[in-house]
């Protein structure tokens, strides 16, 4: 009755010049964490822990991404 609605996520904005987006996967124990990878200097800007494929297309449809590379 007094549940959140939910309204499709606005696409946000990076620096396409200077931000990469990358899938960051742990080899241990499979751990996924999505966000970008500044390619000047290296640092990467963690936006969102991932669990499953859902959560993938998710952080693709948020920033209207094609393709996201996996960094392990």
């Amino acid at each position: 009755m007094f549940g959140k609605k939910k309204a499709k996520p606005a696409l946000k904005e990076y620096d396409k010049e200077n931000l990469v987006p990358i899938i960051r996967c742990s080899i241990c124990n499979g751990e996924q964490v999505a966000g970008f990878k500044n390619i000047r200097t290296g640092e990467f800007h963690e936006i969102m822990f991932v669990r499953d494929d859902a959560e993938i297309q998710r952080f693709k449809d948020m920033y209207g991404l094609d393709s996201v590379k996996k960094e392990y």
